[in-house]
């Protein structure tokens, strides 16, 4: 039983058997489903876990409470991997109130059919448990309208529902103490999957949090941000503004390898005109998590693909439409596609970038069939174009 401050528990469990979150991203790390117990003149539980772990979550629980009850549930997040036990909760402590706002409310009703001993709070409310006292702000749509995370006032924790969350189990630590390297992808991974077309609701809910109090961040999912709490904020701000380091993500499609050597013909230029960052990802190997990832991570990408029955070929339209699904916005574009007798690719490719009001950097490349010098001079000439506007 680990303490993240005095009496306040984390009651959380690891899955290692869950090979994609949300059936749709994969975890090779594994998730944790993170929950907290305040003891304090009232007992209050942050969340619960997803219902399959409820074996070992509700022993915590009973271990925390050393023989006591439990008071309150808050329910900051009530997607099913973070409410899935609490039916169970109520049958175990009848006497429980469970604390969440109008949304929740609806919500407990239509998934688990709890429409008694509730306890509703608003903007700015405060649940006084004692010691401590939690202070609630509301944040639809980070990443569900009924979200809304808690602040507890004494040691400043943050309870902050999904919003913070990394993929990757918790080994054995449930702090950020190995350090923010090993989290950093993974939170960026998540964000870019989960949380990346709110920017805008992440920014009201950052302006209106009291940043300069919290000490402490606690998430639904990954570790608890201690030492680095400035960073996992500033890495939020960051995503939330589409903020991309000055690096490039090279998207590219691929059936007989002729596309595939253009795109390492722009990555070589790319790295020859001075960008360190690159990541190329093969559309039909790499999983959009990845390439979501690269594409919030970084400010450029350069996408190529061969036609395809008069289209772009499948898994790079798959991810673009990904893209244009979390309205990326401030990004430097590029373009490159082969065709073998009608040519649709490169023209695809521009109405994607003219629709998300991306800046085109360079002149897109067509390529008839095989690889040639000019194609290859032109593949080239577009590295150097996006080099020369990322690092301005």
């Amino acid at each position: 039983m680990q303490e993240i401050a005095n009496n306040v528990y984390y009651v959380g469990v690891n899955d290692r058997r869950k090979m994609l979150f949300e059936n749709l991203w994969p975890l090779p790390g594994g998730v944790s489903y993170n929950s907290f117990l305040i003891v304090d003149g009232k007992t209050a539980l942050m969340d619960t876990v997803d219902l399959h772990c409820s074996d070992s979550f509700f022993h915590r629980v009973g271990e925390a409470l050393n023989g006591r009850s439990l008071d309150y549930l808050v329910v900051n997040h009530m997607e099913p991997d973070h409410s899935g036990c609490i039916p169970s909760l109520r049958q175990q402590y009848p006497g429980l109130r469970i604390v969440g706002n109008r949304h929740t409310f609806g919500m407990l009703a239509g998934y688990y059919g709890i429409t008694e001993g509730l306890h509703e709070v608003r903007e700015g409310d405060v649940l006084d448990l004692g010691h401590r006292r939690l202070k609630f702000f509301m944040a639809p749509m980070v990443h569900w309208p009924e979200v809304m995370v808690a602040c507890e006032e004494t040691d400043g924790i943050l309870f902050s529902a999904d919003a913070f969350g990394a993929y990757g189990t918790l080994d054995g630590g449930v702090t950020d103490s190995p350090g923010m390297d090993r989290y950093r992808d993974e939170m960026i991974r998540y964000y870019a999957n989960i949380v990346g077309k709110y920017g805008t609701p992440v920014r009201k809910l950052l302006e209106k949090l009291p940043l300069p109090d919290i000490r402490t961040i606690c998430p639904t999912h990954g570790p608890v941000w201690r030492e680095h709490h400035a960073e996992a904020v500033d890495l939020y701000d960051r995503l939330s503004r589409y903020e991309g380091q000055p690096g490039v993500t090279v998207l590219y499609g691929s059936m007989y390898g002729h596309t595939g050597q253009m795109a390492d013909t722009v990555a070589d230029a790319l790295s020859e005109h001075g960008v360190r960052d690159i990541a190329v990802h093969d559309a039909g190997n790499s999983h959009a998590s990845y390439v979501l990832r690269d594409v919030f991570k970084y400010r450029g990408l350069i996408a190529g693909s061969p036609t395809y029955s008069g289209r772009l070929f499948p898994p790079v339209e798959s991810v673009l439409q990904q893209i244009e699904t979390r309205e990326v916005k401030n990004r430097l574009f590029g373009c490159f596609g082969s065709f073998t007798w009608a040519g649709m690719a490169v023209k695809r490719l521009a109405a994607f970038a003219e629709a998300m009001k991306w800046e085109t950097v360079g002149e897109p490349v067509e390529q008839k069939q095989g690889m040639s010098e000019d194609s290859r001079r032109k593949c080239r000439e577009l590295g150097k174009a996006m080099a020369e506007r990322i690092l301005t």
